[in-house]
């Protein structure tokens, strides 16, 4: 760690964990209630068990975003943060908001619209914390030296708060209502959000690859413009049966096939940086988890967005447990997962006790991601089965649930293993205390 500033990113961190806990415990809550019904009290049924899983989701990313970019903006632009006093309230402002969110949810005290159901108020707060952030960020980049990565990260944050605009918006025909509601939902994971992973995954390799920076720029670059080339237009995926024009059954197919590629570059982007590189890194734990990131965004977000994203196999797979596996594969692979690299890859340094318990983390890995890996096959085999009998042989759709049951045991299951997995990732960030030759060794890879 360079710069005295970086150390508001611990803030983030902490709080991006605790609600990444508690997403899981509210995601292991709903996929009880899927194989015991009656196993909750009335004031958590699954409607509000499924937001809290959800929002939280959401939340926990957008922290461990923050976090990230105040730990390396200050590396990029070389100079220390605008205001670490206005990252600090910031945090405090967002963490607050987030559980006053929660408590109303509980109480009945929410919108309607999946993922943006925050009352207006708290909606309101958000945009607040969002512009302080996006000041102090902008204000740090303007006064420091000016990189591709600070660039497009400040690129890929500044659409996340323009987009989120579109929250506010409530068209009173309900077409409009879910065209406009996905230029946020959409255009966030599958558009600025893209270029925010990129940029922290871009950091992370310079940082333990020793890769020159221009080679690495060049391949950001590339990645990029895939990205907003072909996800802009891959929103037309979403357009398909809700009453849209037409056309967007053929832009939507085109333009979200190619979404895959971006995906697949990344891959190939890491891989060869690591290969090229040739430093022996000691943080071999965060290495893992970039080069997973990496790996499982393609397969979650390329891959198994790829098998259900042409209109004509849409018609049937639309809104099954095929649209879950994809969104958890997806999700974790992607954003999860680069959080959790850049977590692991800061903290120790943040904690000043660095190297920290590799072997537990690299452990916590292999667990949470076989989790997730586990219950994507079981969402996608429930899917297929529901496919069958749903949209083709015209069952209904309860007497299809009850024949998932299976399938649903094997994801609570499953959900059971992240949640170990995240328990041994949170005790191997616990400062056991490093010899003095391993942190010399560890300042000296920096």
């Amino acid at each position: 760690m360079r710069y005295e500033s970086q150390k508001v990113a611990k803030l983030y961190f902490i709080g991006a964990l605790t609600l990444f806990a508690a997403q899981l415990v509210f995601g292991l809550l709903g996929a009880t209630l899927y194989v015991v019904p009656t196993a909750l009290p009335d004031f958590l049924p699954f409607s509000v068990v499924r937001m809290i899983h959800t929002n939280a989701l959401v939340v926990w990313l957008l922290m461990g975003f923050f976090g990230a970019t105040y730990y390396l903006i200050p590396e990029e632009t070389e100079t220390e943060l605008y205001s670490p006093g206005l990252a600090k309230l910031q945090f405090w402002l967002f963490f607050g908001a987030a559980g006053i969110a929660v408590v109303g949810y509980l109480f009945g005290n929410y919108d309607g619209r999946s993922y943006l159901e925050q009352p207006i108020y708290i909606k309101v707060g958000i945009v607040i914390v969002a512009l302080m952030f996006l000041f102090n960020i902008s204000m740090t980049v303007l006064k420091g030296r000016k990189t591709v990565i600070s660039n497009i990260l400040l690129l890929g944050l500044w659409g996340v708060a323009i987009f989120f605009l579109f929250a506010f918006y409530l068209p009173d025909n309900v077409v409009l209502d879910k065209m406009f509601w996905w230029w946020v939902v959409h255009l966030w994971v599958e558009g600025v959000w893209e270029l925010v992973m990129a940029s922290i995954l871009a950091f992370l390799l310079i940082k333990m690859t020793g890769i020159d920076r221009e080679v690495v720029e060049k391949w950001l670059y590339v990645i990029v413009s895939l990205t907003l080339f072909t996800g802009i237009l891959g929103t037309g995926h979403h357009y398909y049966w809700i009453g849209t024009p037409g056309y967007w059954q053929w832009i939507g197919s085109v333009f979200s096939a190619l979404e895959v590629v971006p995906f697949f570059a990344m891959v190939i982007f890491a891989f060869t940086m690591v290969w090229k590189g040739g430093r022996d890194h000691p943080n071999k734990a965060a290495l893992l988890w970039s080069l997973g990131c990496a790996v499982m965004a393609f397969f979650g977000a390329g891959v198994w967005g790829f098998l259900h994203t042409l209109a004509p196999i849409n018609y049937y797979t639309h809104g099954t447990q095929i649209t879950a596996a994809h969104g958890h594969l997806a999700f974790y692979g992607a954003y999860a997962m680069i959080n959790l690299a850049m977590f692991t890859y800061a903290m120790p340094q943040l904690l000043g006790r660095e190297p920290y318990n590799q072997r537990l983390n690299m452990w916590s890995f292999w667990i949470m991601t076989s989790g997730v890996a586990f219950m994507t096959f079981a969402l996608t085999f429930a899917g297929v089965v529901q496919v069958h009998l749903q949209r083709v042989m015209g069952m209904s759709y309860m007497d299809v649930q009850a024949q998932l049951g299976l399938f649903y045991w094997m994801r609570l299951g499953a959900g059971c293993a992240v949640f170990f997995g995240l328990v041994l990732y949170l005790v191997s960030l616990v400062p056991f205390g490093a010899t003095q030759t391993a942190r010399v060794a560890y300042a000296a890879a920096e």
